[in-house]
């Protein structure tokens, strides 16, 4: 069992909704959420999830263009 199925709750300041996804900790805070929490990875709500991608879509886009090849 993973941290969401057993109940986290959403680890953005403020926030106490169901978390839905866990990542890197690093990632999310470079996305500009604050994080309260000091571990690894952080929960994220489906909100703040779909908030995370739009703001690292860039980020994500230029990490898969590393590994793409002809």
């Amino acid at each position: 069992m993973g941290i969401v199925s057993k109940g986290a709750k959403c680890n953005v300041d403020g926030c106490d909704d169901e978390g839905a996804r866990s990542l890197n900790t690093l990632k999310v805070e470079s996305a500009g959420l604050r994080v309260s929490g000091a571990g690894r990875k952080s929960v994220l709500c489906k909100a703040h999830y779909k908030e995370w991608k739009k703001e690292s879509k860039d980020d994500r886009d230029l990490e898969r263009a590393r590994y793409d090849r002809f």
